[in-house]
């Protein structure tokens, strides 16, 4: 059975116009606190608005005033999750100015924020991965953390000294975030100790992704370039 949903005007916003206060912001944290705790703790599909409302204290009603479903809710972590990863990529991006040093910093930086979650991500996938769940990090539903992920890799882009084809230029910051929801999927399975696999995939891969887009600029590698640019627009339309 289909979870019940209340009206909302957005992703962790109230069902009416009543202003924000700091004692609503409060409410509005420790639903979502609660939630994310009662996803790593009996799994997103098990746990139910209800429940999350029960366990913070609040009721129902009040639950649903803040997030309209538990998709609401997610898509509240994916904002959070992205504002954190932008906070922790911080100090890398002041710091470097190599291509492979500051892209490498931002990987390992998701990794770390993402981190408290494992235990919750391979069941929670199981759901994300399905191509109409407005929890997909593609879906429509997710644009707004999605543009601020690619934004990130666009900063890595143009505040590193790489020089890049310029055809291929506008769109390396989405092909470097696909690149991520890569490292994102592996992370999600792997179960060596503390991931280690996956921070050495992103140390593995890094060095390629940065030889390939110094490459990028030989005329004999552009024909190659532009089959790459014209499949990306054809996948978005």
């Amino acid at each position: 059975m289909t979870e019940q949903t209340a009206p909302t005007t957005g992703a962790g916003g109230p069902t009416t116009g009543e202003p924000a206060t700091a004692r609503g912001e409060q409410t509005r944290q420790l639903i979502l606190d609660t939630a994310m705790r009662l996803f790593r703790e009996r799994g997103y599909a098990r746990t139910t608005m209800r429940a999350i409302a029960q366990e913070a204290g609040v009721a129902v009603g009040n639950a649903y005033y803040y997030f309209g479903s538990k998709d609401h809710l997610i898509q509240e972590f994916y904002a959070d999750t992205q504002t954190e990863h932008r906070a922790a990529a911080a100090p890398v991006l002041d710091r470097e100015r190599e291509f492979a040093a500051r892209l490498a910093g931002v990987l390992h930086a998701g990794v770390d924020v993402l981190t408290p979650y494992h235990s919750f991500a391979a069941s929670f996938f199981k759901t994300a991965a399905e191509p109409t769940s407005p929890m997909s990090p593609f879906s429509a539903e997710s644009s707004a953390p999605r543009e601020a992920s690619i934004a990130l890799f666009r900063e890595v882009l143009e505040g590193s000294t790489a020089r890049v084809d310029a055809e291929l230029r506008p769109a390396l910051p989405e092909l470097l975030w696909l690149a991520y929801m890569g490292v994102v999927l592996y992370w999600v399975h792997d179960r060596s100790p503390e991931q280690v696999r996956t921070r050495k995939l992103i140390d593995g891969a890094v060095p390629l992704v940065d030889r390939l887009v110094g490459l990028s600029r030989l005329r004999v590698l552009r024909p190659v370039t532009r089959q790459v640019l014209d499949l990306i627009r054809t996948l978005r339309h």
